[in-house]
């Protein structure tokens, strides 16, 4: 089945748009007929997965035990063995908080940090990005900052506005290899936060629950973390799901929330796709009212970064958006990306539902990238990639990223502060090539 063509590697690609493929049946004609009624379930379901998706990876982090306002993680890289986020990079070090901003204001303060890159994303709970600070935006020097709620004045220092009482720190500091991990882990012990609690969040149903709970959860968190006003023609039209929690047929409404599940996981989509990637959209991490696309990001890359910050390059796969077969590939990188902080490559298993996570190997080498040390370089200065499920063997063997011994796998690139050339779509990507 064609379950995965459509999915993203931290925002690569949407599935359909959503008012694209679902205007024509749930904006037309009566509101009261079953066809009607099963748009919009589908168009509902679509709509709640992000603040379920958020909700989800927020009960996984607080599961220990972790407090609102307080930055926990950053112990070391990602491994195999981490299951927490879907498509998880191994160049950067993450520092994870959950913030709480019912009780007022809360302070965040940034430590200097001038010899790498980093940045710190703030995402509301529809999983759009309210603000990324960063060597982009802030520079090598760091300051305190106040993280502001939606009905709250602004005030302190810096004031931030954060279009959620409810939202998501995600702090990513460049390693550059694993003798520099812990330099950057005393970096991340500046990043600091400051505020009072409200209690800790109630659990919700995930996105695999009964279509009535499903709903009753988004409910409430929509109810906890009200949606902007310029949502409110689809929150009209899907009111008694999304709003109201009146009666809907149970069939109709399991009929439309399987047709989400099948457009999200099934649909098939062209966007921006060019040799043999898939390119991200320009409204990545700021979704608007592009819900298909949200909610295809909060599934397959829930926490992307935008465009300006980073690119991230999905590749197409050889079948229903994966790679099966036992073929050796190739990526012969130039010697000069348009990029100003590192670029890499990780490679993913992908799993039976449709996420995506590192693959132990036989170098422990999860992704190579402009950093990676020993690779063999061409005599123009740059450098080819063999990509093979077992060691290409021998001077291809040091610039050899492995695949999983079995199983469906995809690759990732990402390019970490952008130039324009890559941001607007000027420079492409060489295709990977079979050998």
């Amino acid at each position: 089945m064609n379950r995965r063509d459509m999915m993203i590697a931290m925002g690569g690609v949407g599935a359909m748009s959503l008012l694209g493929a679902g205007r024509a049946v749930a904006g037309e004609g009566s509101t009261n007929g079953p066809d009607a009624a099963v748009a919009m379930a589908r168009d509902a379901w679509i709509y709640g997965l992000p603040l379920i998706e958020m909700a989800a990876t927020r009960a996984k982090h607080m599961g220990a035990g972790a407090p609102a306002n307080s930055f926990f993680g950053g112990r070391g890289l990602a491994t195999p063995a981490d299951r927490t986020v879907t498509n998880p990079n191994n160049d950067t070090l993450y520092l994870v908080a959950w913030l709480d901003l019912t009780q007022g204001p809360v302070s965040l303060t940034i430590p200097d940090i001038a010899d790498r890159y980093w940045s710190l994303a703030v995402m509301d709970m529809y999983s759009n990005n309210n603000a990324v600070l960063g060597s982009r935006t802030v520079g090598p020097v760091g300051g305190t900052f106040t993280l502001v709620g939606p009905d709250q004045p602004l005030s302190g220092p810096n004031p931030i506005r954060i279009a959620t009482p409810h939202a998501w720190a995600l702090a990513r500091v460049l390693v550059d290899g694993p003798e520099d991990v812990d330099k950057a882990r005393a970096l991340l012990k500046g990043f600091k936060l400051a505020g009072k609690a409200g209690p800790r969040p109630e659990p919700f149903a995930s996105r695999t629950a009964d279509p009535a709970d499903y709903f009753e959860s988004v409910r409430r968190l929509m109810k906890a973390n009200p949606p902007p006003a310029t949502d409110q023609a689809i929150l009209r039209r899907c009111a008694p799901l999304l709003v109201d929690g009146t009666a809907v047929d149970p069939a109709a409404m399991a009929t439309g929330v399987a047709e989400a599940r099948s457009l999200i996981r099934n649909g098939r989509t062209h966007d921006s796709g060019e040799d043999g990637w898939i390119y991200p959209r320009f409204n990545l991490g700021d979704y608007g009212q592009d819900y298909g696309y949200r909610a295809a990001v909060a599934l397959g890359g829930l926490a992307a970064l935008p465009r300006a910050e980073a690119i991230y390059l999905r590749s197409k796969g050889e079948q229903d958006g994966v790679f099966v077969s036992d073929r050796t590939w190739r990526l012969s990188m130039p010697a000069d990306v348009p990029v100003d902080a590192f670029w890499s490559l990780s490679m993913y298993e992908a799993t039976a539902d449709d996420h995506f996570f590192l693959t132990e190997n036989p170098l422990n080498r999860y992704a190579i990238g402009d950093r990676t040390r020993g690779l063999v370089r061409r005599p123009d200065g740059g450098v080819d990639i063999w990509i093979s499920r077992t060691d290409p063997g021998g001077p291809r063997s040091a610039n050899w990223l492995p695949a999983p011994r079995s199983g469906p796998w995809i690759v990732t690139w990402r390019a970490y502060l952008p130039r324009v050339e890559l941001v607007n779509g000027g420079w492409k990507l060489p295709p990977m090539v079979a050998v």
